[in-house]
């Protein structure tokens, strides 16, 4: 079985992995909450009139909801 240090190594970085995961937990609770909060307005706040040509290319409008993504080997798949 296990020594005695590798168990100590099993549990430290068991440890690490839930901290993490609970860090990552409670920034997506974060993001939601405030998304929810303002009704999602704030998603599309920085893209103005004239970007919104450029969003999927934009640093400044990060999220295009009009836009349709579909992967390269499931695009020939649907008849």
């Amino acid at each position: 079985l296990l020594s005695l240090p590798q168990k100590w190594a099993l549990l430290s970085l068991s440890a690490c992995s839930c901290l993490c995961c609970l860090c990552c937990l409670l920034g997506l609770l974060v993001a939601i909450g405030l998304t929810l909060g303002n009704q999602g307005r704030v998603l599309l706040a920085p893209c103005s009139i004239a970007s919104i040509a450029l969003a999927p290319v934009s640093r400044e409008c990060p999220f295009d909801p009009t836009r349709v993504y579909v992967s390269a080997r499931g695009a020939g798949d649907v008849p």
